[in-house]
């Protein structure tokens, strides 16, 4: 073989390594676990789906039925008809009457801007009401009928009557709305309803107030608003998939506010709105026995009417800066200083704690000085009145008498004593908002004010000056508490209800009574036998209403200062121009005075001298009430 030939592979076979086999045990239990953890993970899924549908089918069945109920059926409010208010005679106070008003359907309008320009050529459209419809047009959907202006004379209806068919979607709609016949002579009690705001909104029953779009804002409205309300019915409306409804399936119709029938006696009302006269004020005419509350003005009133269908912002700035606040409630928030009007609470208080006697006298030289004090407070008569007593100081209204009196009592036992009466509170009249008021003391000083009580601060409250602040409504309350020998009442204007559908009246208030003054009955005599003198005393202060009446009055006057003067003058003696600096003129009564039907409180704000301008207002409310009242 030659040397060039190549090499061949050498193709023999040689011995190997014997092959490994698999560990079959090993690969059957790894397979069994994951067998197991896949059937693991299958259970638990299929609990979880079990479970999932035991909620929603069990548990949870009602609320998704509902749900999908709610996919075509839909839920109408049905608004319930507001409640009426009446006088106690009947006399309709707040009524429902129906209007046309103006309303588009958006859906049906092709063209919504030049369709609102077209109306506004009709009928007047203020910016606000536009302003309304379209805040309303976002609130709403398309298909809802949409108002524009509530409120359509009847020219306005006609003129829209003859050009509807040419504007696709408006709509001439007949509603109810809320009207006051007698205005401003009830306007702070009745009050006014108007529309719901945010605030109200995030606070009322949502299921009770759907489709409503207005509430009791102030007053009798605002306080009995649940009453008046009433419940709201729903209808149930079967709709399509755009929801337009196509046909009522059920109807629970709602439930009408129950009628409130007021003690307030409306022709008493104008007889002391009127008595005022030129005046701003406030009269309270309570029934002292049932706490009825016969008569509550403030002057001046407002006109409630613009409310209901919202005032333009022009006419609301108008009244909320007019100097005479016609919207401030003067019987119910307005405080102001008691003046002598007090003296007979503050001469009880003196027989209550022993520190008089009714015929101790005390001699009045025209001016009052604390010991080792030379500051004077002067008494109302230059000249003074000379030796006088307890009945004497009332009826000729002696503060020198009462001044000494108030700094021997000391102001804790007087706010003690005079807060029994109601001063300093609340008389829990029936009506939101009241002011409760200021009866000091120590503690009331250091706590409202930081600052140490001082001597002089206790005498002028002796003659209800300095701290002290009362309302209409409580000197009302406190004199009605002697009219009842110590009984003491609570005020309501509320009298009966009445729910529909049936017609009798019901009770509201069935026991005024809070309990009594702790005093000697005896005491009360001597200061009511004084409060007589006031009136029917040839000295009394306010002996002139006293002439011509067939019945005996007890009664008290006030006059108040509403500025400080300083020590060297005498402020009856400055010629004071702005009639907003005179004094307030107050008067308390109540008559008869033997067997008491009425209480009433007087206050005309810088009028001078209570005896002269106060006084004549309450003899005109009750001898009107005297003559012509009835349960």
């Amino acid at each position: 073989m030659s040397h060039t030939q190549a090499t061949l592979p050498d193709l023999t076979l040689k011995p190997t390594a014997p092959l490994r086999l698999k560990d079959a045990d090993r690969e059957g239990r790894l397979f069994l676990n994951r067998i197991l953890a896949a059937a693991g993970i299958i259970v638990g899924l299929s609990l979880v789906l079990i479970g999932r549908l035991v909620y929603l089918q069990v548990i949870g069945h009602d609320r998704y039925a509902m749900l999908a109920r709610d996919n075509q059926v839909r839920i109408a409010p049905l608004v319930p008809t507001r409640g009426l208010i009446y006088d106690r005679r009947g006399i309709v106070l707040a009524e429902n009457i129906p209007v046309y008003s103006l309303e588009i359907v958006p859906e049906q309008v092709p063209d919504l801007k030049a369709t609102l320009a077209a109306l506004s050529a009709i009928v007047e459209l203020t910016p606000e009401e536009i302003e309304q419809f379209k805040q309303q047009l976002h609130r709403r959907k398309r298909f809802e009928s949409i108002p524009v202006k509530l409120r359509l004379s009847e020219l306005e209806v006609a003129r829209l009557a003859v050009r509807r068919p040419f504007l696709r979607g408006v709509e001439i709609q007949a509603r109810l709305i809320r009207h006051y016949p007698y205005g401003e002579l009830v306007s702070h009690l009745v009050g006014y309803v108007g529309r719901i705001n945010e605030q109200e909104l995030k606070r009322l029953d949502l299921a009770e107030y759907r489709g409503t779009t207005h509430i009791g804002k102030v007053g009798v409205e605002q306080s009995y608003e649940t009453l008046l309300h009433g419940h709201t019915g729903y209808a149930e409306i079967e709709t399509n998939a755009a929801g337009r409804g196509l046909k009522v399936l059920q109807e629970p119709p709602p439930q009408s506010g129950a009628d409130l029938y007021l003690s307030l006696d409306i022709e008493l009302q104008k007889i002391a709105y009127d008595a005022l006269g030129e005046h701003n004020g406030a009269v309270v005419a309570i029934d002292p026995q049932s706490g009825e509350v016969l008569a509550l003005v403030s002057k001046p009133g407002f006109d409630p009417n613009p409310f209901v269908l919202g005032i333009s912002q022009k006419d609301y700035q108008a009244l909320l800066n007019s100097p005479e606040r016609p919207l401030f409630d003067r019987a119910l928030r307005g405080i102001y200083p008691p003046g002598s009007t007090i003296k007979p609470f503050v001469g009880l208080a003196g027989l209550h704690y022993g520190l008089i006697n009714p015929h101790r006298r005390l001699y009045c030289p025209g001016f009052y000085q604390l010991p080792g004090v030379s500051h004077r407070y002067r008494d109302w008569r230059k000249g003074g009145h000379g030796g006088v007593d307890l009945k004497a100081a009332i009826v000729q209204s002696c503060d020198v008498y009462f001044y000494d009196l108030a700094h021997h009592l000391g102001i804790d036992r007087l706010h003690e004593f005079l807060s029994q009466f109601g001063f300093g509170r609340s008389s829990g009249i029936d009506l939101l908002g009241e002011n409760p008021g200021i009866l000091p003391s120590r503690k009331w000083k250091r706590q409202a004010l930081g600052k140490t009580w001082y001597p002089g601060e206790t005498v002028i409250a002796g003659i209800g000056q300095g701290y002290v602040k009362v309302t209409a409504v409580q000197l009302a309350k406190a004199v009605a508490v002697l009219a009842n020998r110590g009984k003491i009442i609570t005020p309501h204007v509320a009298a009966f209800e009445r729910r529909p559908p049936h017609r009798e009246l019901k009770r509201l208030f069935t026991d005024p009574a809070e309990g009594e003054v702790s005093t000697d009955p005896h005491h009360l005599d001597k200061i009511i036998d004084a409060m007589i003198g006031v009136v029917h005393s040839r000295s009394g202060t306010a002996w002139r209403i006293s002439q011509g009446a067939d019945y005996t009055i007890a009664g008290k006057t006030g006059t108040a200062q509403v500025f400080s003067v300083k020590q060297t003058q005498d402020h009856r003696n400055l010629k004071i121009k702005d009639k907003k600096l005179q004094d307030h003129a107050l008067f308390i009564a109540f008559a008869p005075a033997e067997a008491p039907r009425i209480a009433v409180a007087v206050i005309a704000e810088n009028a001078g001298h209570g005896g002269s301008e106060a006084a004549p207002v309450a003899r005109q409310v009750i001898d009107y009430y005297l003559k012509h009242s009835q349960p």
